[in-house]
């Protein structure tokens, strides 16, 4: 069975030249945890250019089962391996 809940939360979106984002705070400091799902409910936010509103609003929190979670990590893993390995500059073999 699924854990839901819902909880408060202030959302800031911004849109300005120094700053393009979105920010979900939960109150209450809700642990989240791998594979967690957070839907916050309401009207999108599309502040003008130059711009940044913050309101409050209402999310639906939505814990991950324990397998979901083990495959989350896993996977996080793996995309941090594959990462690390990008990032490695490739020797010539002279």
């Amino acid at each position: 069975m699924t854990k839901r809940f819902d909880v408060e939360c202030t959302v800031s979106v911004s849109h300005t030249f120094e700053s393009l984002h979105a920010y979900v705070e939960l109150d209450g400091a809700v642990p989240l945890f791998p594979g967690d799902h957070v839907l916050v409910h309401g009207t999108p936010i599309n502040p003008p250019y130059g711009e940044t509103q913050v309101e409050r609003r209402v999310a639906t929190v939505t814990r991950a089962g324990w397998l979901e979670r083990l495959f989350v990590r896993a996977r996080g893993q793996i995309d941090f391996l594959e990462a690390l390995d990008l990032a490695r500059p490739e020797r010539s073999h002279a």
